[in-house]
């Protein structure tokens, strides 16, 4: 556990150090892959269908808001729709219309889950999404997830009836008939539709409780609520029952790793906390996030002969090739001498011009 801590503080202290260039990075790589994917399943237009195009797209995406993926999707798929006819491109032009007006407008901070929801759906782990956006979202994420859906289930209908539209060139009413009872009579979507909002407001409701473990009580909640919902209408949707069960295991595995990393909270240490005001009692449940003390290493590089420069300039050098050393005496020193040696001879030859026998008899005659 110690060492998945460890490697979770790391991972985030990566992206906290290099979060201006791996953003931009991973909304790129998000772009390319849903760009591709529409390119997939429709790929109509011969224009359209081409990665340098999805290239040039998804760099404008990454340095963009992430709304301009969602309408840069838009856009692939309303084109390779025009190559089945003009019908279709406006029948999606409207049905995108009308999500915008009825719904999308109120979650304009959300809508990046439409994106996502194709791609839920493309990986076969569809239950993902609305556990995601639950744990990491508000409950009006809901809003953009059903539209996902809605979208999702039209490019399944517009590929599995492109031989049919490609059939009736000059039948308008055709088409739109043939769009809007394949799209509007679809149990399965409707079924998924209900099961994604209905997963997403129960996760997020749980988890934003305040009891213990509550994040993977939500994530374990949703899975088998998206199971129940499910297998209530896959009795006459046929809806295998095996594959349900394993990819929705599997997306409850990934919501707890989800959770690991993002919320990570150490329930042995939760503290309750009780304090008041002039107006209020307040009642606190702190519970601290998992975290372990990671010993920083720095290694500092020494160079020998570096090293050796500092220190002989920091010491004291003794140098041999002085005069002091060489048996002389320095300038200044020998200068002081001299003089010293001509004082001491003037006053020693003073000393010998005195007569002191003379001197003795002036002093005796005194007496």
């Amino acid at each position: 556990m110690t060492a998945l801590l460890e490697f979770k503080q790391k991972i985030k202290g990566i992206y906290a150090q290099y979060e201006m260039y791996l953003l931009p990075l991973l909304k790129f790589v998000l772009a390319l892959v849903y760009f591709i994917w529409i390119n997939t399943n429709m790929g109509y237009m011969t224009a359209l269908d081409n990665i340098f195009v999805v290239l040039i797209l998804s760099l404008i995406c990454c340095i963009l808001p992430s709304g301009m993926m969602i309408f840069a999707g838009f856009a692939l798929m309303v084109g390779h729709c025009y190559a089945l006819g003009i019908e279709v491109a406006a029948f999606l032009l409207i049905l995108i219309l009308f999500m915008m007006i009825l719904f999308l407008r109120f979650s304009s901070g959300k809508n990046i889950v439409l994106v996502f929801t194709p791609l839920a759906f493309a990986f076969d782990i569809p239950v993902l999404l609305p556990i995601g956006c639950g744990l990491l979202s508000s409950a009006v994420s809901a809003l953009p997830a059903a539209g996902g859906v809605i979208i999702y289930y039209f490019v399944r209908t517009v590929r599995i009836q492109s031989q049919a539209l490609l059939g009736m060139d000059s039948d308008i009413v055709g088409k739109l008939t043939l769009l809007s009872d394949s799209l509007m009579k679809n149990g399965e979507m409707w079924l998924t539709l209900i099961a994604f909002i209905v997963v997403v407001l129960a996760v997020n409701l749980i988890r934003t409780r305040m009891f213990d473990y509550a994040w993977r009580i939500a994530i374990v909640a949703g899975g088998v609520i998206y199971i129940v919902i499910m297998l209530a209408g896959s009795m006459s949707l046929g809806i295998s029952v095996f594959s349900l069960i394993i990819y929705t295991v599997v997306a409850v595995l990934v919501g707890i790793i989800l959770e690991f990393f993002v919320f990570g909270g150490d329930y042995t240490r939760t503290e309750r906390l009780e304090y008041e005001d002039d107006d209020y009692y307040y009642y606190v449940k702190a519970v601290p996030k998992a975290l372990v003390a990671t010993s920083e290493r720095s290694i500092k590089k020494i160079n020998g002969e570096s090293a050796r420069e500092e220190r002989k300039s920091a010491e004291r050098v003794v140098n041999y090739s002085t005069p002091l050393f060489q048996g002389e005496e320095p300038p200044k020193k020998k200068k002081r001498v001299q003089e010293t040696e001509a004082a001491s001879v003037v006053q020693k030859a003073d000393i010998d011009d005195i007569d002191f026998e003379k001197k003795l008899e002036e002093s005796l005659k005194d007496l």
